[in-house]
């Protein structure tokens, strides 16, 4: 490992969802050298998605290659990837060492970009026609599904709003709620029972998800009378919580009561040179275009807080030159 003075690289990214793509791009196009720590596949998410039809730009792309084209983009400009698990992010003397299962890491600034796990239902057909009529995002995919009856479940703020989402498209839509009353906010409930697309299952739960390509419908059995019954639906969508992947963090930051870490607009946390961006930090917005928003951010900022720390030229990367002076710069 490197001494004290000079550390393995300037910035590490620990998550190679969107948000941790976008740092990378950025940091390396600062000349920055820059390592992207990820445990699975590059893309997180996205990649699990068939179709992505709301980026910029794009009218509509494959999930899994817009993740690999994110990816080599941000090789090409010199990025480093390695895959590991990251298990701890330690500081000394001014830098942040990032333990993983295959090694540690030392950087001069590091951005977590981990993104979250949705919360799934654990039944038979879930996993195996998820982006196929199983999903987890209704801003996402709720117009491949116009005009044809759907399923949400789900009795939370989430599961209203997206609900009520859903029905700007959907012929109908099953609320299915293991309860006999939502713990949605007041508002959100009003708006859903007048929604006269929104048909209610109460007490219910859902046992299995039929199809072989593409949902076909799903089993769901009443907890209180336990009778068994297939609502014929086109597609699931499942909003039962959100838990970011943030849990080895616990005791290092602060964070809401979800796990979500605290930022500021430029992404910092209260640890000098420590970032995080994307469906780890509070209040986040959840979409792939807002991600890679905030992993430009953090970098751009990660970028500058080298520079004022360590020393060195300021804003050495490409991005610097495409701004322009005064209050709208960095547009």
């Amino acid at each position: 490992m490197s001494s004290p003075s000079s550390p393995d690289y300037d910035i590490i990214i620990a998550g190679g969802g969107p948000a941790g793509l976008a740092a990378g791009l950025y940091a390396a196009r600062a000349r920055r050298r820059t390592l992207l720590i990820e445990r699975k596949i590059t893309g997180g998410q996205i990649a699990l998605t068939s179709d992505v039809e709301n980026y910029p730009g794009i009218d509509r792309i494959n999930g899994f290659d817009l993740a690999q084209a994110m990816h080599a983009q941000a090789t090409k400009y010199g990025m480093e990837t390695v895959y590991a698990d990251a298990t701890a992010i330690d500081h000394a003397d001014g830098t942040h060492r990032v333990r993983t299962d295959d090694g540690d890491y030392r950087a001069r600034a590091v951005i977590i970009t981990g993104g979250a796990d949705y919360n799934r239902l654990g039944i038979p057909g879930e996993e195996r026609l998820t982006g196929f009529g199983v999903s987890y995002c209704a801003t996402c995919d709720a117009a491949f599904f116009k005009d044809q009856t759907v399923a949400v479940i789900g009795g939370g703020d989430a599961a209203m709003d997206e609900g009520l989402f859903v029905t700007r498209y959907a012929a109908k839509a099953y609320m299915v709620h293991r309860r006999d009353s939502l713990r949605a906010s007041a508002i959100l409930q009003e708006r859903a029972f007048a929604d006269p697309k929104m048909e209610f299952v109460w007490d219910t739960v859902v046992e299995e998800v039929l199809g072989d390509r593409a949902v076909r419908g799903i089993r769901v059995r009443n907890l209180s009378t336990g009778e068994t019954r297939v609502l014929d639906v086109g597609a699931m969508f499942v909003f039962i919580g959100l838990t970011p992947n943030t849990g080895y963090l616990r005791g290092t930051l602060p964070m809401d009561a979800g796990g979500h870490i605290y930022v500021n607009e430029w992404m910092e946390t209260e640890i000098p040179g420590l970032f995080a961006a994307g469906d780890v930090r509070a209040n986040s917005a959840r979409q792939l275009v807002t991600a890679a928003g905030d992993g430009a951010t953090a970098a751009i900022r990660a970028d500058h807080y080298i520079s004022d720390t360590f020393g060195g030229p300021p804003g050495t990367g490409e991005w610097e030159a495409e701004q322009t002076p005064g209050p709208a710069a960095g547009a």
